[in-house]
């Protein structure tokens, strides 16, 4: 199957398009997914060339990884208030001849009821209201099904998406009733389920621990946090959504009541690139611009200290400006060692 790549040292991302020229085969995910008997499932797949390149397809949808975060400490954002993106979502999924080899062979072991294959017979042959899979439409439409997003298989709004599989045809919008018919806004929003960030392990000084009422100074390297991006696209549809995550600010959580944080708050915000100030030499009597002073002994454990990103996240896409999405956070803990001042009495 040809297929349109997307490359960088990185990544590639196959672009399922075979479909324009070759309308009998199904979309990515076809035979492992379907709305018609309640039970929607997605499947995503990948491929590599074995030389560190990936793609990344989930049904109807492909994303572009290659401008994310990468490496094995990165990790999704999770958003900042209860908003989540959607768990289901309806988008292309057969072509008529696709539709006719994945519905025929259920009717025919009769595992789902004759009521029900006598309905969707009717649905999808008969004429109530399409005939014979439409196929005489073969090269002017797609049937819509229903898709989960990766990682919501559990999740009970996983099974809202419960429409009988829809024709719509092509340059059409889906119907006004299926409020989950992928548009670039439900586009951006997968997106942003597939965002991954870099961990957010500070540096500090001391280095290895520090001592009771010393100000440890703490800074990230503005080197490896830079905005994160991943688009995703339906490309028979012609419509596709980038959705980035930027830093925006670090807050710092002791692990301890006993300890204040600079600034008071907690929260470092990212200035020319960095969060933080790199600690040199002679600055020992100076308060950092980021940090925290611990004000008793960790005695022989350590304290846990966590620090969390907040990312601000926007979209863009076809036809549209976007606009933004929800923060999201993504954080580290890390063990310091707090150890008492020794002096020596005379």
């Amino acid at each position: 199957m040809p297929a349109m790549k997307f490359r960088n040292p990185a990544v590639v991302v196959l672009v399922a398009v075979a479909l324009l020229a070759c309308p009998a085969q199904a979309f990515a995910g076809y035979g492992h997914g379907g709305s018609t008997n309640g039970d929607p499932k997605t499947h995503t797949s990948g491929e590599s060339d074995g030389k560190g390149n990936i793609s990344a397809t989930a049904g109807a949808v492909v994303y572009d990884l290659s401008k994310n975060g990468s490496g094995t400490t990165a990790g999704a954002v999770t958003p900042a208030t209860t908003w989540t993106p959607p768990a289901c979502y309806y988008a292309p999924k057969f072509s008529p001849d696709a539709l006719e080899a994945y519905l025929k062979p259920i009717w025919a072991v009769d595992s789902t009821g004759y009521e029900w294959d006598a309905q969707q017979r009717d649905r999808y042959v008969n004429g109530k209201p399409y005939k014979d899979f439409n196929k005489d439409k073969a090269d002017k439409g797609y049937w819509w099904d229903s898709y989960v997003t990766k990682g919501r298989e559990g999740d009970p709004g996983a099974l809202d998406c419960t429409k009988p599989i829809f024709w719509v045809d092509t340059g059409d919008a889906p119907p006004a009733d299926v409020p989950q018919a992928v548009t670039p806004q439900i586009l951006a929003q997968l997106a942003y389920n597939e965002l991954r960030v870099p961990s957010t392990k500070v540096t500090l000084a001391p280095a290895g621990g520090t001592k009771v009422n010393l100000p440890t100074w703490a800074w990230l390297d503005g080197a490896e946090f830079k905005p994160v991006s991943v688009t995703a696209s339906v490309p028979v549809l012609g419509i596709s959504a980038t959705t980035t995550a930027t830093p925006y600010s670090l807050k710092i959580d002791p692990g301890t009541s006993d300890a204040v944080t600079y600034p008071a708050s907690g929260v470092c915000e990212f200035r020319n690139g960095s969060i933080g100030e790199a600690y040199a030499k002679g600055k020992a009597d100076e308060t950092p611009p980021c940090g925290v002073k611990y004000l008793r002994s960790s005695g022989d454990g350590s304290y846990p200290l966590k620090a969390t990103i907040t990312w601000k996240i926007h979209w863009t896409g076809t036809g549209t400006a976007g606009g933004p999405l929800d923060d999201g956070t993504f954080g580290a803990t890390q063990d310091v060692v707090v150890q008492e001042i020794q002096s020596v009495n005379r």
